[in-house]
């Protein structure tokens, strides 16, 4: 009798197991892959927003922070299903080349020029070309990100602007950390640099020392987020329709909804702009 109910249960089990198996995989677990950029994550825009998208749907967000170039490169590989970024340019070559299926705006923040309250080189102002200008002049020390993310496409473009094509040994105290947006910033706050970050990661930041907003206002630190589906042409496993859902989402009249209500200490970090 106890050989046959040990039989039956392993049967039973069998069974269980190549149901399992014969189910589609979203059926075993409905989630999507989407990388971003460290800016959404840091500044903790996702901890509200994912949560809302995931009751309303039940799909799952798996979210990989990294520069906006590495999610595009993940993108390109068809390790993720959606990228949430923000290199316009790059993301348009992205679309151009087939890999993504459309480019949608949803959002934008500004970027600004985060250094010391006392301002050693003199940056004070709202022109940001202006303010790098001195900088390279001065033995001031700066922090690029340095990792090809949308912030450092952005800072180059203005160095570029500045008349430096490239800074780095041309700008004395210029030091690439080939990191995200918080860990740059702690390495501005623990050497007294100046930076250039986005500003809902600045204002979720806490071990800010003694650095401060001192270059903004400026429309070139206009910041722009798009999303974009993966095509499945290119990766037949990319979960195309989960990763739709998202996409169409973000940019409906709920979506904006959410990424408007998300403060801190009362203050919007990201502006809904997509275009309906």
């Amino acid at each position: 009798m106890e050989h046959r109910m040990i039989r039956r249960a392993a049967l039973a089990f069998g069974l269980a197991a190549a149901t399992l198996a014969a189910l589609p995989a979203a059926a075993q677990e409905k989630f999507i892959v989407m990388s971003s950029t460290t800016s959404t994550e840091q500044s903790g825009l996702f901890k509200h927003l994912l949560p809302i998208f995931t009751k309303k749907t039940g799909i799952a967000v798996r979210v990989v922070a990294q520069g906006t170039g590495q999610a595009l490169d993940m993108g390109r590989r068809g390790d993720a299903d959606l990228l949430f970024v923000h290199d316009q340019v790059a993301e348009e070559k992205f679309v151009a080349e087939g890999f993504g299926l459309e480019r949608r705006p949803v959002m934008y923040n500004d970027f600004v020029v985060i250094g010391p309250k006392g301002d050693p080189a003199g940056l004070k102002g709202k022109d940001v070309v202006e303010a790098l200008k001195k900088l390279a002049t001065s033995k001031e020390a700066f922090v690029s990100r340095g990792d090809k993310s949308g912030t450092h496409a952005a800072e180059l473009r203005y160095w570029k602007a500045a008349g430096l094509d490239t800074p780095v040994g041309k700008v004395a105290g210029y030091k690439e950390c080939g990191c995200g947006m918080g860990p740059a910033l702690n390495m501005a706050a623990s050497t007294n640099a100046y930076l250039l970050a986005d500003r809902g990661t600045w204002l979720s930041f806490k071990n800010r020392a003694d650095l401060a907003i001192l270059v903004e206002g400026d429309k070139r630190l206009f910041n722009q987020y798009g999303v974009i589906v993966v095509n499945p042409a290119k990766h037949p496993h990319v979960k195309k329709d989960l990763a739709q859902a998202f996409a169409d989402w973000v940019v409906s009249t709920e979506g904006q909804a959410a990424i408007a209500e998300y403060r801190i200490g009362g203050e919007q970090l990201f502006f809904p702009n997509a275009r309906m």
